[in-house]
């Protein structure tokens, strides 16, 4: 049964229902190793949706719609970017709309890969940034907001059991897939300057497409390590016998 230590994490991922009844109904048909198995656990997963915002208390599981993340931390170093970004304070939402398109699980290697749409997802926060871009310098901080729409993503979860465990740490990989169109608002992003900030705020929203390809493998890092931190500090000893029992 500790292969389905996956099944179990997606399922609380995309889930926030406050009785574990509700998830075991959802996936009493899905056998493993049977024909069709992917399938029937997507099926299910997208059924809960109305959930997303209750969280599980019985087994101290948070909402999921929003979720917080206290802090956020990214370092990169590099002839053209080197900079420390912390974002603190990071709200997301629009998990509640969203549906999964795919579902695959690899049990032997104790891995889940599902993907997902999002028709509109929303984040703000507070960031502070210290560094040189293209070597620009940047020492700012202040707030941000960015809404995607149209927004697909790909998560891939692995727990490998520890020596004395059947469980054992959880690490997420996040992978965007495509984003039909974004709205991305910084404050201070230039030190005050309001008349030159407006307008870099116009460039970007217009122009940001060119340049995703540059920011991308950045985001996904942010993204993933925020998803780590998350999903292994609540589901690393997740009783999941009790969504699949024997």
């Amino acid at each position: 049964m500790s292969l389905l230590w996956s099944i179990t994490v997606c399922a609380c991922v995309l889930v926030a229902s406050s009785l574990a009844q509700d998830l075991a109904e959802s996936f009493k048909n899905c056998e493993v190793g049977a024909p069709g198995f992917d399938t029937c656990v997507k099926n299910g997963l997208n059924t809960l949706q109305p959930f997303f915002t209750k969280g599980i208390e019985k087994y101290n599981i948070k909402p999921f719609d929003p979720f917080f993340a206290k802090e956020v931390s990214q370092k990169r170093g590099g002839s053209r970017m080197n900079y420390k970004l912390k974002l603190t304070n990071v709200m997301e939402s629009g998990w509640t709309k969203s549906h999964v398109t795919n579902f695959r699980s690899n049990l032997k290697n104790y891995m889940i890969k599902y993907s997902q749409f999002f028709p509109e997802k929303y984040l703000e926060g507070e960031y502070e940034v210290q560094g040189t871009v293209f070597e620009y310098p940047l020492n700012n901080k202040g707030n941000f907001n960015l809404t995607l729409y149209n927004y697909t993503q790909t998560t891939t979860a692995v727990r490998r059991p520890t020596n004395n465990s059947k469980y054992g740490p959880v690490k997420v990989r996040i992978h965007q897939d495509g984003i039909g169109d974004m709205k991305l608002h910084i404050s201070n992003l230039i030190g005050g300057r309001a008349v030159m900030e407006n307008i870099l705020d116009g460039i970007i929203n217009v122009s940001w497409r060119p340049f995703l390809p540059i920011v991308k493998p950045m985001i996904d890092d942010l993204v993933s390590s925020a998803f780590t931190e998350i999903l292994d500090k609540n589901f690393r000893n997740f009783p999941f016998e009790e969504i699949f029992p024997k």
